[in-house]
């Protein structure tokens, strides 16, 4: 009896190890007609399992294997711990960005007053070359009406006259030995509500810069929403939404500066 039991599981271990050998009549024959192996003791009956229950087992497992890793690889999403501050940081250059262009373009209307900076956007072509005034002069104000331009250059005395007599700010500067005088002429009241209506038309576009910086850091933050918890996405909306009010608010501050300036005369 123990001879023959050995046998049979020999015989079984066999089958296990070689089953995708065998040939397929061999196989059925042997599930249609499975070895009864009885324990003397405790009277168990052990079956063959089915031909096909080693592949199946292993195409199983590798399923289960791969899926594991799937849905690992889905669960473990990391997000770089400087994706928010990036784009917090993007958002503020942008609206810099918004901020510096406003300034430069009220800097170009004339006030009543003399400013340094009034002068700055006027092109100056000497010896061939385009440049900007306050890079081959030196702009000061010498009262609330009057200015001062100093060439470092001063051969090129008579181009910076000319190009100031040809900007829009209707000055005529006069040469003052090395450099020039340039007295600010009162406002009319045309002049004052066209400048006003230029302040306005900045103004927006300046909102408008802003509030596009805002959506581009809301679409960069919706990116997110898989990989972060909710909590901290409404944070950074919230510190976004906050920055655009403070930036808004700043541009409406620079505007109305600007009106009451053009106003006084």
């Amino acid at each position: 009896m123990s001879t023959y039991i050995r046998r049979a599981f020999s015989y079984r271990n066999f089958l296990l190890l070689r089953s995708s050998a065998i040939h397929a009549r061999d196989l059925s024959r042997l599930i249609q007609s499975p070895i009864n192996i009885f324990n003397a003791d405790a009277a168990r009956v052990f079956c063959l399992p089915p031909s096909n229950f080693l592949l199946d087992s292993r195409r199983a497992f590798a399923k289960g294997r791969n899926k594991s890793k799937d849905e690992a690889s889905v669960g473990t999403i990391e997000v770089p711990p400087d994706v928010v501050p990036a784009i917090k940081a993007n958002a503020v250059s942008l609206m810099e960005a918004a901020m510096s262009a406003l300034s430069t373009e009220l800097s170009k209307l004339r006030t009543g007053r003399a400013s340094p900076g009034m002068l700055d956007h006027i092109i100056v072509e000497t010896g061939g070359v385009k440049l900007p005034l306050n890079r081959i002069a030196v702009v000061s104000v010498i009262d609330s009406k009057t200015l001062s331009v100093n060439p470092y250059d001063p051969q090129a005395i008579k181009q910076l006259e000319n190009a100031i007599v040809s900007s829009p700010l209707g000055l005529n500067p006069k040469v003052d030995g090395e450099r020039l005088i340039a007295v600010i002429p009162p406002l009319t009241k045309e002049h004052m509500q066209a400048m006003t209506k230029l302040v306005a038309k900045s103004c927006e576009e300046a909102r408008q810069s802003i509030r596009r910086a805002r959506q581009k850091a809301m679409d960069a933050t919706k990116k997110l929403h898989s990989s972060l918890p909710k909590d901290d996405i409404k944070r950074l909306e919230k510190e976004v939404d906050e920055l655009t009010k403070k930036f808004i608010k700043s541009a409406e501050d620079i505007c109305k500066a600007k009106e009451k300036e053009i106003n006084q005369g």
